[in-house]
């Protein structure tokens, strides 16, 4: 793709590739041609708009589908409700179902409008999608599938494929899903294996070994399609009801994006940061946002400072007690952190789940133990050496093995809780945490100065 700067060049290009479309002769990915048409829309809003209405609904579909929701959010200030019911008809019923709940975050009333200028089935299909919330399989399948019946003949199917694909009406098919007469889900071929059989063969004559039957139910919560599609390596999942009745599917590339949602959400929460809110253009609800968290933890370390301020005499007549309370602190919030992240990981991956709390804390309180005693041996004899007291050395060694028992057994077990009680553990993990490091850190430090050295 040419490196383009100026609004004008992007524009000038973006014209050149609507004209390759119209002549199918374009070479270039939609994904490339957002990327340009979401450039150009941060440059020059005019040339944006000029550019969207001038671009066939075919090529502007697949567009769409690659920018993000705030684009699509407001795309219905841009064209005319009756190009983005034209858009929305050329896409698939899972991206078209997005589309209109994302316009409707922004215009309820354009989102309405729009959904009524399609056809009943497709207005039946959207409705439907958009039922379902947001963490449930059945709002990320698509209802464009290829079905075929157990007495249908192969050679038949594969015709009837080819002209669903010349009608452009299905895309990125793998699988022949195969049901019964009351459309119930028996199984799915992958069209690399159908293709080996007799073109006269009925799909009951396929040998039960070459089938497989995986599919899910449409409340299954998404999580559990994409633990199956990791341990299975699966390129799409059959999507059925409680009557077994096939529904529609989930494909690959759907559950790539979830994972990058999944991934994304738990990055964000354990810096204390909401995935969504960032996703806002509005500098003043981004900062609102960050300004929560950043005022609970205000507040947490309130609390630890009042555990310094019990022991202020020890500290005034000890200089080197302030010089080394940082260190204790925070090897205590590195570890816990290190627990923590190994944790949340896992339980999202679903490795770990209450049953294996109890050896999940062994192993982390072992590993913080012994990581514990190393370091407190470390700077017990740096303090000695630093300040000549050997009993100064005793003291920060002492505290740091405490500390770090500490945030091994709470950075497992915060998370672990949490969870059991339907909280993300990803939420409000680390807040709890630091505060934990951070108060038993100088509580022990400070009062074992106080015990030993005063």
């Amino acid at each position: 793709m040419e490196n383009l700067k100026s609004a004008i060049e992007i524009k000038e290009y973006l014209l050149k590739l609507i004209d390759d479309f119209k002549n199918e002769e374009l070479e270039i990915h939609p994904y490339d041609v957002a990327q340009l048409l979401q450039e150009l829309r941060d440059l020059d809003d005019e040339d944006y708009e000029y550019i969207c209405k001038r671009m066939p609904s075919d090529l502007l579909a697949e567009v769409l589908c690659e920018m993000p929701s705030y684009v699509q959010e407001e795309i219905s200030e841009v064209l005319s409700e009756k190009k983005i019911a034209s858009i929305t008809s050329k896409m698939d019923s899972d991206d078209a179902s997005m589309l209109i709940y994302n316009i409707s975050q922004n215009d309820e009333e354009a989102a309405v409008t729009i959904l009524s200028k399609l056809d009943a089935e497709d207005q039946e299909i959207i409705q439907r999608l958009n039922s379902y919330d947001e963490d449930v399989a059945g709002a990320h399948m698509q209802s464009e599938l290829f079905e075929v019946t157990f007495d249908e003949n192969i050679g038949d199917s594969l015709k009837r494929l080819r002209k669903l694909k010349d009608d452009d009406e299905l895309d990125n098919i793998f699988h022949a899903h195969i049901i019964d007469e009351n459309k119930k889900f028996i199984g799915s071929i992958g069209l690399e294996e159908l293709i080996l059989f007799e073109r006269d063969l009925k799909y009951k004559d396929i040998p039960e070994d070459k089938m497989t039957n995986y599919s899910l139910n449409h409340q299954e919560k998404i999580e559990e399609a994409v633990e199956m599609f990791t341990n299975y390596n699966l390129s799409a999942l059959a999507v059925v009801d409680e009557n077994n009745k096939l529904l529609g599917r989930i494909t690959h590339d759907d559950i790539q994006d979830i994972i990058q949602q999944i991934d994304t959400k738990q990055l964000y929460s354990l810096a204390g940061v909401s995935d969504n809110a960032e996703q806002e253009e509005s500098m003043y609800l981004i900062g609102k946002n960050r300004a929560i968290w950043l005022g609970i933890n205000l507040i947490t370390a309130i609390l630890a400072s009042l555990v310094i301020g019990i022991f202020d005499a020890t500290i005034q007549s000890l200089v080197a007690l302030a010089v080394l309370m940082p260190i204790v602190a925070s090897m205590g919030g590195n570890a816990g952190t290190q627990t923590l992240t190994v944790t949340v990981r896992q339980m999202a991956l679903g490795e770990i789940s209450y049953e294996d709390a109890k050896e999940i804390i062994n192993k982390e309180v072992t590993i913080s133990v012994v990581n514990g005693l190393i370091f407190a041996l470390i700077i017990g004899v740096i303090a000695y050496f630093w300040f000549n007291l050997p009993l100064l050395g005793v003291v920060i060694a002492i505290s740091m093995v405490i500390n770090l028992f500490s945030a091994g057994f709470f950075g497992a077990v915060i998370p672990i809780i949490l969870q059991k009680r339907g909280i993300d553990p990803a939420i409000g993990s680390t807040v709890i945490l630091t505060t934990v490091t951070d108060v038993v850190g100088f509580f022990s430090f400070l009062g074992l100065a106080t015990l030993i050295l005063l």
